[in-house]
Formats: structure tokens, C-alpha cells, sequence
């Protein structure tokens, strides 16, 4: 499985509980957050969880979508944040 990191690229408004460059690290089912902030918003969380474990994945099928997805907004209704996906390594 790969190991991500999930990172706040960007904030477009207000966001009380993240800002730009906040991140944690996904390695298999663990959840790991690494600096000062050491939390992840539940609305994030919501709209990431679904496509961390499928990014996971080795991807071999032609024409697959996932490879292309690499951003995901947050539903904020204060703003817009954008959690940026990076595949660190294959394990």
C-alpha cells in the first residue's frame, strides 16, 4: 500500500480549525500528524476519507481516473479548502 500525505494546499475564505500547509500522513490504517497542529477537522475528514483508501492502491487499470485526482475541497461553509493528496512511497 502507499503512504500519503494529506496537506492543505489552500484556503479560499476562512477556516477556524486548518490553515495553508497543515498536514497528516496516512500509512496503511494509521493516521499519523506530525507538527504543532495534530488534529483534522471533521468536515475534511469527510470528504478525504473516501478516496484515501482507494489511493492507496496499486493502480494498473488503463484509462483509471485516480491517478488524475490529487485535490479535494473540504465542505466548509465558511470557505473553500483544498487538501492536496501526494503518494510519498510503495510499501
Amino acid at each position: 500500500m502507499k503512504k500519503l500525505l494529506v496537506r492543505v494546499r489552500e484556503i479560499r475564505g476562512h477556516c477556524n480549525v486548518h490553515k495553508e500547509g497543515d498536514c497528516f500522513r496516512l500509512e496503511g490504517a494509521r493516521l499519523t500528524f506530525p507538527g504543532p497542529n495534530r488534529h483534522v477537522c471533521i468536515c475534511a475528514l469527510s470528504s478525504l476519507l473516501p478516496l484515501l483508501p482507494a489511493k492507496q492502491r496499486k493502480i494498473d487499470e488503463p484509462g483509471d481516473w485516480l491517478p488524475r485526482v490529487d485535490r479535494v475541497q473540504c465542505p466548509d461553509p465558511e470557505g473553500i479548502v483544498i487538501w492536496e493528496i501526494i503518494e510519498e512511497e510503495e510499501t
